[in-house]
C-alpha cells in the first residue's frame, strides 16, 4: 500500500492510453475523476482532437511533455507495445487497468525500471486508499 500511496503522492502526469470522450465508459469516467483530484490527464486516442478538455494524441510516443503514469484502458494483446512506448516516453509507472495487461509487458517494464501496478484501476485505488471520494 505504502508503495500505490508514493505512486500518488509524486504524479502529476498521466496518459491515459485508450482515453475516450464516451461520456459511459470507464476511459472517461476513470481520467475524468483523476483530473477532479489534481492530476493532469494526457489522453491518448488515435483519433486525436480533444477529451476532458486536453488535447488527445494519436499515441504514446508522440506525448510532448513529462508523462509520470501510464494508465492503460487498451486490450492485453496490446498492453507489450503500450509497456514498450511507456518506457520511450521516460514513464515512471505503467498501471494496467482490470483486464488490460500481459505478463510479457510486465516483465518488459518491470525489467526497463518501471514500477507496474495491474490488475487494479487506478481511480477506485484512489478512493479505496483515503485520497479522494473515488469515481
Amino acid at each position: 500500500m505504502n508503495e500505490l500511496l508514493e505512486i500518488y503522492r509524486r504524479a502529476r502526469t498521466i496518459a491515459v492510453v485508450g482515453a475516450s470522450a464516451s461520456r459511459g465508459k470507464a476511459a472517461h469516467a476513470i481520467p475524468a475523476y483523476l483530473q477532479s483530484q489534481g492530476y493532469r490527464i494526457v489522453p491518448v486516442n488515435p483519433r486525436g482532437g480533444e477529451i476532458l478538455g486536453e488535447r488527445a494524441y494519436p499515441s504514446l510516443c508522440e506525448v510532448d511533455l513529462p508523462v509520470d503514469v501510464v494508465d492503460v484502458f487498451r486490450p492485453p494483446e496490446e498492453a507489450v507495445a503500450v509497456a514498450r512506448d511507456a518506457i520511450a516516453v521516460g514513464a515512471d509507472v505503467l498501471w494496467f487497468q482490470p483486464g488490460t495487461h500481459a505478463e510479457e509487458a510486465v516483465r518488459l517494464a518491470r525489467d526497463a525500471g518501471l514500477t507496474v501496478v495491474a490488475e487494479r484501476c487506478m481511480g477506485e485505488m484512489h478512493g479505496e486508499l483515503g485520497l479522494g471520494p473515488g469515481p
